[in-house]
């Protein structure tokens, strides 16, 4: 369970992701180790430097000046190569450091058969590889072209075999998408394909489709990158290989179409590490992913269609007879017979105002829509909820016992699981809540209560609001004065010169007059509640009354000057 509401798209984002340079990784250094060993051969390096992949293997060239690009290679050279290439002993050390530098994974030397192992190698090529950490294999020169072969057929052999394993597994995802399969099934057949568990979640790490041996799965959910809520923490999640570390028994890759990101789907393993060719065919899999999520939108956008323009009509009173939409609530799923609030979310940010485009703009309310469809989902299916052009309105069903403290507890539940925890890098929005409903046919009012609350509450409380109509108090009937300016001017003819702070004291003049009028004019009590001595507040109070008029002795101007300190908490006038 957990969020989504608020990402910003990734618009790097492509189908698929790209993790290294080649489409399948070659075999591990220790292998070709071992065909050195089996043929005389003697390695220098640490065995923990061994499991990096090798994919390519080619010749130290004598026309070589400088090396580019060798990382994954293995570099095979001769002594008559190092001659030829003008490499003297003396410069040795530096051939090995640009050996390194190019990212070579090791370099194997045929030597001349001595008296001894390696007696053919001279002692600075040796220290140069271990100061540089480049493993070092050398191969009695003799045995040079046939070890050189064995090493390519190698690399060539398990790369074909992967191919034919990533193709394998092509064939079998499409044709679950072809055969109208879910998810969930897709997920099932990479988990066998890796002999784990595999996941889809949103861009926020909210788990829409899982499958996997149960063992598998629960031993993915009790690792740390999953919250308390159960949502995977996407923010902090790397995507790509992970080759060593306690991280290495998951991977997770992008699900991407275009500039459109739909989320991760993501593998464990609790018994080995995934390695690259695991990522490779993950990959293929989100390819596949993103078709299926493509086409279950293309049928949910008509379906949506249908749905939202009944909710519209509920909310607008224009769905008929109770017993008429109680019916077509059924009929889609829903159940509005019963006691429930509306809770209008909107995004806090002005799209009229957004520097997006247009398709953006749309992608992310879409998304903002889902984060609320899925959360609702977990908590209680058969709730409406759907997303307009510019909110998210859902009906949540609340026990007929409940008071607001109880109802606002559950709607707040709800918000932080669409918000994820404070996951990073969401759009931040409000909500506000209606009173109780019982029927249907009070839909229209509640709705309207609903946008007042959220309108309102976040001129009071700034982005992020979640208020309860009940909440508002005076501040609702200010909210519905359409202009704006009016409101100002008012605030501005009322209060003088502590409508603005331009001096210091204004605030604290402000919050004394204030307490002041909370508290009915009780001087004792206002004193106690700001730690004022009894005299001080008396000579602050006189020099209110120069600024604001007799207010103590006017109940109109007590009024007037209650009404504007009101409006001028209220923010975006």
């Amino acid at each position: 369970m957990a969020n989504v509401a608020n990402d910003v798209p990734s618009h790097a984002a492509q189908l698929p992701a790209s993790v290294g340079g080649s489409d399948v990784s070659g075999i591990a250094l220790r292998l070709i180790v071992g065909l050195a060993s089996s043929r005389g051969g003697v390695v220098h390096a640490a065995p923990t430097g061994l499991e990096i992949s090798v994919d390519r293997a080619a010749p130290l060239r004598a026309a070589d000046n400088g090396f580019s690009d060798l990382r994954h290679q293995l570099v095979i050279a001769d002594a008559a190569t190092l001659t030829d290439a003008g490499v003297a002993a003396s410069d040795r050390r530096r051939l090995v450091e640009r050996l390194a530098e190019a990212g070579a994974v090791g370099l194997v030397v045929g030597v001349a058969v001595g008296p001894a192992p390696g007696a053919g190698l001279d002692a600075d090529l040796r220290a140069a590889a271990h100061d540089h950490h480049l493993p070092l294999i050398e191969l009695p020169e003799e045995h040079l072209p046939r070890f050189t072969t064995e090493v390519l057929e190698a690399i060539l052999e398990h790369q074909t075999s992967m191919l034919r394993r990533l193709d394998d597994a092509d064939r079998a995802l499409v044709q679950i998408v072809l055969a109208g399969g879910s998810l969930d099934d897709l997920c099932e057949r990479v988990g066998g394909f890796l002999d784990g568990a595999a996941m889809v979640t949103t861009t926020d790490g909210r788990i829409i489709a899982a499958a996997g041996s149960q063992h598998e799965r629960d031993h993915a959910t009790s690792l740390p990158c999953f919250d308390r809520s159960g949502r995977l923490l996407t923010e902090s999640e790397p995507i790509g290989a992970r080759l060593d570390g306690p991280t290495a028994g998951r991977v997770a890759v992008r699900i991407a179409a275009g500039q459109f990101d739909h989320g991760l789907l993501v593998a464990f393993c609790s018994h080995r590490c995934l390695t690259v060719d695991d990522v490779h065919l993950l990959e293929r899999a989100a390819t596949v992913a993103a078709l299926a999520i493509t086409k279950d939108q293309a049928v949910a956008a008509v379906e949506s269609k249908y749905r939202a323009e009944f909710l519209r009509d509920a909310l607008t009173g224009r769905a008929g007879s109770v017993a008429d939409a109680v019916a077509h609530a059924q009929s889609l799923g829903w159940n509005i017979d019963r006691p429930m609030v509306v809770v209008v979310a909107e995004t806090d940010e002005d799209d009229d105002r957004s520097s997006r485009d247009a398709e953006e703009v749309r992608f992310l309310q879409e998304r903002f829509a889902r984060a609320w469809t899925h959360a609702m989902a977990v908590r209680e299916n058969r709730s409406p909820v759907m997303g307009f052009s510019r909110e998210v309105v859902a009906l949540v069903g609340v026990p007929a016992e409940a008071d607001t403290d109880r109802i606002m507890r559950s709607v707040h539940d709800l918000v932080r699981v669409v918000r994820g925890d404070g996951g990073g890098g969401r759009r931040s929005f409000s909500a506000g809540v209606s009173r109780m409903i019982t029927s249907p046919a009070d839909l229209p009012q509640a709705y309207d209560e609903a946008q007042s609350a959220v309108t309102v509450g976040r001129q009071l409380h700034g982005h992020g609001a979640l208020t309860h109509v009940d909440g508002l108090g005076v501040y609702r009937l200010l909210g519905l004065v359409p202009d704006g300016a009016d409101l100002r001017r008012f605030v501005a003819e009322t209060l003088g010169p502590l409508a603005t702070d331009d001096l210091a004291e204004n605030a604290d003049l402000r919050r004394t007059l204030g307490l002041l009028l909370d508290t009915n004019l009780n001087v004792a009590e206002t004193a106690r509640r700001l730690f004022f001595h009894y005299n001080t507040l008396r000579y602050r109070i006189g020099k209110l009354e120069k600024l604001l008029g007799p207010f103590t002795t006017d109940p109109e101007l007590r009024l007037a000057l209650a009404l504007a300190l009101k409006v001028h908490r209220m923010r975006g006038l």
